[in-house]
């Protein structure tokens, strides 16, 4: 196996770190604003963007953005406020549905105000339009599926 090159190591630090910082600086102020963290956010966003509001919770996983290590017990939080329902799913006792509710749909348009101009704060001014998409674009490159 080849060793990495020191650039290839410093650019994989920064990109960790500049993951790091981003999400923090954006949870610090959704937390200022008295939201709960992006991984709400992202649940109540895919739950929004499907055609009946609903998903599985499978789905929800493989959906998010934000690492989600218990997403049950974030399920059973958002339930709790009233947020998303789960339902039971037709003809199956073992799978669910989960359903986002008005007040789900009401708590994202909310956090969205903080959190889109969030988004622009950590990368929109600090990047021109052409730099964003140049990241963009190799942000996906890394993203691609080795080639053999």
């Amino acid at each position: 196996m080849k060793e990495p090159s020191d650039v290839v190591t410093d650019a994989w630090v920064r990109l960790i770190r500049a993951q790091r910082e981003a999400v923090g600086r954006i949870e610090d102020d959704l937390k200022t604003a008295g939201f709960p963290c992006l991984s709400w956010y992202d649940v109540l966003l895919h739950l929004k963007r499907r055609p009946d509001g609903r998903s599985s919770p499978r789905e929800i996983e493989d959906a998010v953005l934000f690492e989600q290590y218990n997403l049950s017990r974030l399920l059973d939080r958002m339930e709790a406020d009233r947020l998303v329902r789960r339902i039971p799913y037709p003809g199956d006792k073992r799978r669910q549905w989960v359903e986002i509710t008005e007040e789900g749909r009401a708590l994202q348009r909310r956090m969205w105000g903080i959190y889109g101009p969030a988004i622009n704060r950590v990368i929109g001014e600090k990047l021109t339009e052409t730099e964003a998409e140049q990241l963009a674009n190799l942000l996906l490159k890394l993203m691609e599926p080795k080639k053999d």
